[in-house]
């Protein structure tokens, strides 16, 4: 719904301003009339737009805002005096700025969830569809440190994850550079000398040579064609079939795979389970976790699930059918629902999948680092080796 801004005064004559979604401008003024405000103007808002989103505030800095804010609103602190005090203490200017935006909203009339969808690079669907639930149900204190509790779990899955892949793909980088620095300047002193001896070279130092000497002749053209091949597969990852693609590769890939899988699992749970324990209707709360599933296999399988309880069936089915989800989770998601305790039982597969997550974590290590060792050992030594052995066939002579 647009937002509107709006002037007036109360039945006192005390002046008020402020902003609020609506309809129309004709609803904006039923429900004002309805609160005893004299309407003078009332303007469309333009989109917001006001702050760098995405660039300057990190996961954590909303994960700790939510947790002050919730420690705050449960202590009996006034709402605007929370975020005032919030606003002011937060080290992160940005994250200030949106603090200080959303006082204003609240302090103009509007509703907490409405300030904040006001921000949604910052505060995202499941954040502003939680914070309603509580004000509707008049346990914000409560679903603030739900959604507080729910974010440092997510953020602390987010890590692990982000840590696995890190350090692979540091160790494949370093591997990568030094193969390539011995090929393109330490190998080519090595041939001058050879040319000088006149000697027939062996052939495993004929073939590093030949690639010495391809990768110097060539290195322009090899650069232009990785940035051509990273750029299409960025412009194909963008397009609805190859995120798809991707994402279902992915999941098959035989290392990687099973991390994304059970992060991509602990998240859809630890999310539903959150939503639905907060009052967010079961349909509603199905779209916002097919938003925040992070793969598209799994956002599909979500949404057919959603089509399933629309026609009155379960979201069973269409989790089992997707072949993403392992047979326990679904099994346990239908037992939920048969005993009305679903959101229970998703927190608890959350709980189960953030343990295997570790695992997978620590098994991608363990497998990771000697492959990668021995990787470089056999690279970086056979072209040692190849360098060497006309040496060792001249000193052989003599």
């Amino acid at each position: 719904m647009p937002i509107f801004e709006y002037k007036g005064k109360t039945l006192a004559g005390s002046p008020v301003q402020g902003a609020l979604k609506a309809k129309s401008r004709e609803d904006l003024e039923r429900v004002l009339r309805q609160n005893r405000i004299l309407v003078s103007s009332i303007t469309r808002k333009a989109p917001d737009i006001n702050i760098r989103i995405g660039t300057g505030v990190k996961r954590i800095d909303i994960s700790r805002f939510t947790r002050q804010f919730a420690t705050m609103i449960g202590a009996g602190l006034p709402m605007v005096q929370c975020l005032e005090i919030l606003a002011s203490q937060t080290e992160n200017k940005e994250l200030a700025k949106v603090i200080h935006s959303v006082k204003e909203g609240v302090q103009g009339g509007a509703t907490l969830a409405d300030a904040l969808s006001r921000h949604p690079k910052v505060f995202d669907q499941l954040y502003t569809n939680m914070v309603h639930a509580g004000e509707i149900g008049g346990a914000l204190d409560a679903i603030l440190l739900r959604l507080a509790l729910y974010r440092e779990k997510a953020d602390r899955l987010i890590r692990k994850v982000k840590g696995a892949m890190v350090y692979p793909s540091v160790i494949v980088v370093v591997a990568v550079g030094v193969t390539f620095g011995m090929l393109t300047f330490i190998v080519p002193v090595f041939a001058k000398m050879f040319t000088g001896l006149g000697a027939e070279l062996p052939a495993p130092t004929q073939y590093v040579l030949a690639i010495s000497n391809f990768l110097k002749s060539n290195i322009l053209y090899l650069f232009l064609g990785t940035v051509a091949l990273v750029g299409v597969t960025l412009w194909w990852k963008r397009t609805p079939n190859g995120a798809f693609t991707f994402d279902k590769n992915l999941l098959r890939t035989p290392i990687f795979g099973t991390l994304v899988r059970k992060s991509a699992v602990a998240r859809f749970t630890r999310t539903l389970g959150t939503l639905l324990a907060s009052g967010v209707s079961i349909i509603e709360a199905m779209e916002i976790t097919a938003k925040t599933a992070g793969n598209l296999v799994i956002a599909r399988a979500i949404n057919k699930s959603v089509l399933a309880i629309a026609e009155g069936e379960t979201i069973t089915g269409p989790l089992r059918d997707s072949g993403v989800f392992p047979p326990m989770v679904t099994q346990m998601i239908s037992v939920g629902e048969k005993t009305g305790g679903l959101d229970e039982m998703l927190n608890k597969i959350a709980d189960f999948y953030d343990e295997e997550v570790d695992e997978a974590v620590s098994a991608l290590t363990s497998i990771i680092e000697p492959v990668i060792i021995v990787f470089m050992g056999v690279v970086i030594g056979g072209i040692l080796i190849a360098m060497y052995l006309p040496m060792f066939d001249i000193i052989g002579k003599i």
